[in-house]
């Protein structure tokens, strides 16, 4: 029996299946399954979001209808102006204190205080705004096709 179950993972433990994934294809896209450290995440610049924010995907691709998975790290004192999202938004707070408000204007003192374990979900097309006070990172799951919409497009950097 030990022998039976040698001769069936022998390949895949010499193919590196099962050796502790040093290598992961992000974003995921299904296949089998993935397991890896945050250190191991590719940080980039966001079009769709003021300067200062970087953002890692770790699961789908955001523009087509699949499960999403992806971070946002957040500098302190970075602002997140009113907005809505085509689908479902569920963020956790990892890191820091993200300050999370529903609305259509900014106001810091509508928000509530999300700390790390923090969490919330946002219907599609219901706008929110947001800001730090310390670096935060935020993660955000659901299923594409995924964007945002400013509510003062003077607000969105991609019209700048």
């Amino acid at each position: 029996m030990k022998q039976l179950i040698l001769s069936l993972i022998a390949p895949l433990l010499l193919a590196g299946n099962l050796s502790g994934m040093s290598h992961v294809e992000l974003p995921y896209r299904g296949e089998g399954h993935v397991m890896l450290n945050s250190d191991e995440l590719e940080w980039g610049e966001i079009a769709s979001m003021a300067p200062g924010a970087k953002m890692a995907v770790i699961e789908g691709v955001l523009s087509q209808e699949e499960p999403f998975t992806f971070r946002l790290k957040l500098p302190p004192d970075y602002i997140i102006a009113p907005h809505i999202h085509p689908a479902y938004e569920r963020v956790t707070v990892l890191s820091g204190t993200f300050h999370f408000a529903h609305g259509k204007v900014f106001n810091r003192d509508k928000t509530m205080a999300l700390k790390q374990g923090g969490f919330a979900v946002m219907a599609p097309g219901d706008p929110m705004f947001g800001y730090t006070e310390e670096e935060t990172v935020i993660q955000l799951h659901g299923t594409g096709p995924w964007g945002i919409e400013y509510i003062n497009p003077e607000d969105d950097p991609r019209n700048q």
